[in-house]
């Protein structure tokens, strides 16, 4: 078996190993972010429409509700995101997830 045939595999495993250490597969909520602890409304939805909350702190992550435009939701943390919109983690009931932090306003 030649050197490179024998070398192949340690090498993709090494390579995983890394791909995983860097963090590429962890969720956005590791972003810095700030403690909120307060009462928002939510803002800017149409009256027809409503807002999508979300298991993580990304528009393509999983819908885990909605909620009606002028709802009132608790804050509790929001995180900063490079070149991108802060997003909050809301609760409203049984209702718990993230949404994009241009859409409430303080109470």
């Amino acid at each position: 078996m030649s050197l490179s045939a024998r070398l192949t595999l340690p090498a993709v495993i090494g390579g995983l190993v890394l791909v995983l250490v860097s963090g590429v597969f962890a969720p956005p909520v590791h972003a810095k972010g700030y403690t909120v602890g307060s009462p928002a409304q939510v803002s800017g939805v149409a009256s027809w429409d409503h807002l999508n909350v979300r298991r993580w702190p990304a528009s393509y992550s999983q819908q885990v509700g909605q909620l009606a435009p002028w709802a009132s939701v608790w804050v509790d943390r929001c995180i900063e995101v490079e070149r991108s919109s802060d997003w909050c983690l809301v609760q409203r009931g049984q209702t718990r997830g993230w949404v994009n932090s241009r859409f409430l306003t303080p109470q």
